[in-house]
């Protein structure tokens, strides 16, 4: 990539900054009312933006548009408050378990559960959902907020390790032996939101709890390689799933794409009052065996998974990856000033839109293969809106806050 020659960094750039807006609304016009069930909640959409999975509903992917459409209301966008109420109703209604409490995995087209397992991973976007939209002033969000927390702390919160377990049954009767840094990462995430909307520093030590067990312990043990899953006493089991590598939850090996996304969270973590000085080191050190491990330098994109001495497990290249990427680059240039990050923030957006912006039916094409051609052996249409969508928005994040903070000081609103 040339050099700026004196001019405003890409993330800066008043024409960036247009372009990536123009994006945004297009991200947003894939899904927008099309992804609406009518009995309740957001559809999984094919390539061509049509309804698939029987109309399953699926709890990560209602939160995650939830939260994907608050922000979106945030900036100004016509109709956003429509999928937001929408996509509340299904949290406060059918999406929620009355009986036992928490909320569904997996609804069918008539509204039973198809999974209803209780996940960690899924209640983590429910409370970034509720953070988001309190934030965009929905007053009962606070309510969903509080009860999201409540259950996170009194049934997946491990007080003793600082991190949370993954899987119970609907009664809340038995947990899984299993334990996984996905959710935990999510998280994070959702804490540091929850903190901006409430206001209370207990969240923000949480998430740089889970940050110092994972990425501390676990990602500096393993050379930055972060082991994605482990034992019910968090002891790290390298070859989980080696017989089935592409599980779409529980993957086998390492995943750069992880590995961007945490370097974007400590860094933001960094900025704030539970920041500690290990935190930009290690997002510098994940950046680094992320591009390592990760880019492709003769085809250009980076691979999704790779083994624990870095030999790639999957070069398929997964949307998220790069989405992620470039808010790691965003941010550590913005924290650092260092032209490398920015070069690097340059590069996977000019891969974004060569190869992954579909500009014949819309959106991202969640998976390519090796040669960077469409493909869906892991990744079957265009789920949700979450990564494409945040990923034109961290040109402007300011490393302080969550995404939705930062948009409301950016656009000047006050919730």
């Amino acid at each position: 990539m040339p050099a700026n020659n004196g001019t405003a960094a890409w993330p800066d750039r008043g024409g960036h900054r247009r372009w990536l807006g123009r994006e945004a609304d297009r991200i947003l016009d894939f899904y927008q009312w099309t992804c609406i069930n009518p009995g309740g909640g957001f559809d999984w959409l094919d390539a061509d933006a049509q309804p698939t999975r029987d109309r399953r509903r699926e709890l990560w992917i209602n939160a995650r548009m939830t939260y994907v459409y608050a922000l979106a209301h945030i900036t100004g966008r016509p109709g956003a408050a429509d999928m937001v109420d929408h996509g509340l109703a299904y949290l406060n209604g059918p999406g929620r378990d009355r009986e036992f409490g928490g909320w569904y995995s997996v609804l069918d087209a008539v509204g039973d559960p198809v999974v209803d397992d209780k996940l960690s991973y899924g209640h983590a976007f429910v409370l970034l959902a509720a953070s988001a939209a309190a934030l965009a002033g929905w007053e009962p969000a606070r309510r969903l907020l509080d009860e999201a927390s409540r259950l996170i702390d009194e049934r997946f919160w491990d007080e003793a390790q600082g991190l949370c377990a993954d899987t119970y049954d609907r009664r809340w009767r038995h947990l899984e032996a299993y334990r996984g840094q996905n959710p935990n990462m999510h998280l994070c995430e959702a804490y540091l939101a929850a903190a901006d909307a409430t206001g209370d520093g207990a969240y923000l030590d949480r998430a740089a709890r889970i940050a110092r067990r994972l990425i501390g312990e676990q990602a500096a043990g393993h050379d930055w390689r972060l082991p994605e899953h482990y034992t019910a006493d968090w002891q790290p089991v390298l070859d989980y799933n080696s017989e089935n590598p592409d599980d779409l939850f529980r993957p086998y090996g390492s995943l750069p794409g992880h590995w961007f996304e945490w370097a974007r969270l400590i860094t933001q973590l960094h900025a704030t009052q539970a920041g500690e000085p290990w935190m930009l080191d290690a997002a510098r050190s994940l950046f680094s065996r992320g591009i390592e491990d990760g880019w492709d330098s003769d085809r250009g994109g980076l691979i999704f998974s790779v083994d624990f001495s870095g030999r790639p497990v999957n070069r398929d290249r997964f949307h998220w990856v790069t989405a992620e990427a470039s808010g790691a680059a965003a941010l550590l240039w913005r924290i650092t000033g260092e032209s490398e990050y920015e070069r690097w923030y340059q590069r996977f957006w000019s891969f974004a839109d060569r190869y992954l912006i579909d500009r014949v039916h819309g959106g991202w094409h969640h998976q390519l293969d090796s040669d960077n051609r469409p493909a869906d052996s892991v990744w079957k249409g265009k789920p949700d809106a979450y990564h494409a969508y945040q990923a034109t928005l961290f040109a402007g994040l300011d490393p302080r806050h969550g995404l939705a903070a930062s948009l409301l000081a950016d656009e000047g609103v006050r919730s």
